[in-house]
């Protein structure tokens, strides 16, 4: 089941107080950008961040699965903690770095 642009309102409405936010849609599901860094990553209504350190002790009783198949595991966050979301997002934020523009191809 694809996520819906009603959870992608929501899971941003969550997470509003941590910077710039914007959603791009990807291949039928969303990447969740904070501070032009993609920080969550949505797929079947579930939120899913990386395994990293930085994060591992405050999700430590997360759930872990693979956003699909193919993908690395990740851990699930539970957006409806707006108090963790915030601290793994903040922890996140300093460690992830802005992707590198895509260069043009030339035909």
């Amino acid at each position: 089941m694809a996520t819906s642009v009603e959870y992608i309102a929501f899971v941003c409405d969550q997470i509003n107080e941590v910077g710039d936010i914007r959603s791009k849609k990807m291949f039928g599901e969303y990447m969740i950008y904070v501070n032009d860094k993609p920080i969550l990553l949505v797929c079947n209504s579930t939120v899913y961040v990386k395994c990293l350190d930085c994060i591992s002790e405050q999700m430590k009783d997360a759930e872990t699965d693979s956003p699909y198949t193919g993908a690395k595991v990740h851990y699930i966050l539970d957006i409806e903690n707006k108090d963790l979301s915030k601290e793994v997002i903040l922890a996140l934020e300093k460690v992830i770095p802005i992707p590198k523009p895509k260069k043009k191809k030339v035909r």
